[in-house]
């Protein structure tokens, strides 16, 4: 009788749970139906943006600049995409002699390309002049940035030799270098 007593006592003291399980047997469980996966297309929805504008550039339109080693740096409103671009030579100036690739740097807006400059020239880029080109500086929308022009010149006096001054000169940092090293291959000899 006492143990009779004392399982009652364990069984009411557990709770209503542990005396069910004591009285009926547990239900089997069913296996649920495997879920496949979801097939999601890669759409990036953008919300409708304004076209990017130059707010700023290096050199500035209209100025006179020293000759040489030249980082033309071309800063937009807004968040750009880094591999669309488009340079040319306008009409109005000379064609600057440059790589074929800018940076975008990590500011997201600002474009720096290195290129070559020659004593009392007037030189003179433009920047998405073709409307039917199939790259153009563009925002992350890909809207593209509305057409402009830089036109500067150079004077006739000594020229910047080293692309630390020149970097210098268009007020960048270490970091905004206008050309970016490959990353060494593990196998490639120092």
């Amino acid at each position: 009788m006492r143990a009779l007593t004392l399982a009652l006592t364990l069984c009411l003291a557990s709770g209503p749970a542990l005396a069910q399980s004591a009285v009926s047997p547990p239900k089997p469980s069913t296996p649920r139906p495997r879920e496949e996966p979801t097939s999601v297309s890669p759409v990036l929805v953008m919300p409708p943006t304004a076209k990017p504008r130059v707010v700023g550039t290096w050199p500035a339109a209209g100025q006179a600049i020293a000759p040489g080693v030249l980082v033309l740096k071309v800063v937009f409103d807004q968040p750009m995409i880094p591999r669309d671009f488009a340079y040319a030579p306008s009409a109005s100036g000379d064609a600057l002699e440059c790589l074929k690739t800018p940076r975008l740097l990590n500011d997201t807006k600002t474009f720096v390309l290195l290129c070559r400059t020659l004593p009392g020239k007037t030189y003179a880029v433009s920047l998405n002049k073709d409307p039917t080109s199939p790259t153009a500086f563009a925002n992350l929308a890909e809207n593209r940035a509305v057409e402009s022009e830089l036109s500067f010149s150079t004077l006739a006096g000594e020229p910047i030799t080293k692309l630390r001054e020149a970097v210098k000169t268009a007020g960048l940092g270490d970091l905004d270098m206008p050309v970016e090293e490959a990353p060494r291959q593990a196998n490639a000899a120092p």
